[in-house]
Order: structure tokens, then sequence, then C-alpha cells
């Protein structure tokens, strides 16, 4: 098991980003969160094994239909063993 932040910007609010993710990690079996920041980024954190994860990381570089990825910056983190993955209302600043 493995824990990543991935911050990912360009058109990825407005289009879908975030349920399209929560579906996407659901069907991989990856666990997180993810939510809008306040400079219409996303921010992920995502735990899975290496496959599930690999596969995870190749989807977030495209999004959804609608959304233009920019910049995805990558960082491994300690695990926090979420049980779901979830879709964090607020906006943060980050």
């Amino acid at each position: 098991m493995k824990h990543l932040d991935i911050h990912i910007k360009g058109i990825v609010q407005g289009v879908g980003f975030r349920l399209s993710t929560k579906v996407v990690a659901d069907q991989l079996g990856v666990k997180g969160s993810i939510r809008n920041m306040a400079d219409g980024s996303v921010f992920i954190e995502a735990e899975g094994d290496d496959f599930s994860l690999e596969q995870f990381k190749e989807w977030c570089h495209e999004g959804p239909q609608g959304a233009r990825v920019e910049e995805l910056s990558l960082n491994e983190g300690e695990l926090k063993r979420y049980k779901n993955f979830d879709i964090l209302k607020k906006a943060v600043n980050r």
C-alpha cells in the first residue's frame, strides 16, 4: 500500500472531475479523497496497491470529458488508511 498526494491544475473544476474521479477510484479500489482548491485546481489523496495507483494516475492525467489537465504533481506521503474515496465539498487554500 502507498499514499499519493496528487495536485492537478488546468480546467478541472466545473467539469465533473471530482465525481468522475470517485467513480474511477471506486472501480480500482483506491481509497482517499478529492477536493476543489481555491486556486481552481483539485487535490487528491489516494491510497492503494501499486497496480491500482498506476491505473489511477494514468486516468488523472486525462480526467473526464471537458477537463484539460495542464499540470499534475505527485508526492508520496504517509499512509492514512482511508476506508472509502470521498468527495470533499469545501475548497481550501493550499
